[in-house]
């Protein structure tokens, strides 16, 4: 039975990911966010159960990329859709369409990391959990017009844009920082640490608005940490 409990977790993941993905078709803004941060929880907690209870499997990963194949994959494709009026009829579903490119680069890193020995420590290109998150950040500052900015925000041009941007970046060769901590010393956490001391402040004054924030100054931190470990070691 303990060996069961983390594939239980991760299958809690892919089922809040269809949820969210009903959610999305229906229009139900909230209850999709409600559905996404229940998979993000599974996704984070099934690897750390796994590990403390030491029960990790090949089962085990390869649950863990199709559950995230929904849920950080066709979930953001999703989003997209639903952003540039797929499910509201408001446009042609040719136009809406782009959204799904966004599931399919996804998938495709989800695979390049299953086969990439690299990815133990850190991540090669943006993972697709943070990536997720950036979209959901995206439609609820459309949802409550953030700034008051959601018009510009649904252009479809800039969805567009949006898509390829991160498209991009999850199949990156950029190296980007992991949040696990495995100990709390600053010289060795210090990236995820200043993240963490930021995302705080920016999720208590601007709330939904930050989360994009959030995801955007990461890559950024994770550029200037790529670029100084290549000046250390020239």
């Amino acid at each position: 039975m303990k060996k069961s409990i983390p594939n239980i977790i991760t299958l809690a993941n892919l089922f809040f990911g269809c949820l969210a993905t009903v959610s999305i078709v229906q229009g139900d803004v909230m209850q999709a966010v409600q559905w996404i941060l229940l998979a993000a929880l599974a996704d984070f907690l099934d690897g750390y159960v796994a590990r403390l209870l030491q029960v990790q499997s090949p089962l085990g990963a390869e649950l863990d990329s199709l559950a995230d194949a929904i849920s950080f994959g066709l979930v953001p494709g999703a989003i997209c859709f639903h952003l540039l009026g797929g499910t509201s009829g408001e446009t042609s579903i040719w136009k809406a369409s782009p959204g799904f490119l966004l599931s399919l680069f996804a998938i495709l890193r989800l695979g390049k990391f299953n086969l990439d020995t690299r990815q133990r420590d850190e991540f090669i290109g943006l993972p697709t959990p943070a990536s997720t998150v950036f979209v959901m950040g995206w439609l609820l500052m459309v949802h409550y017009n953030s700034f008051g900015i959601a018009g510009i925000l649904q252009e479809p041009a800039i969805i567009y844009a949006l898509i390829a941007l991160l498209s991009f970046l999850m199949n990156a060769e950029l190296p980007m920082f992991s949040l696990k901590f495995k100990n709390l010393r600053w010289a060795d956490n210090k990236y995820p640490f200043i993240l963490l001391g930021t995302a705080l402040p920016a999720l208590l004054l601007w709330q939904e608005a930050a989360l994009s924030m959030i995801i955007a100054w990461y890559i950024i931190l994770s550029l200037i940490r790529h670029l100084i470990a290549q000046k250390q070691a020239q």
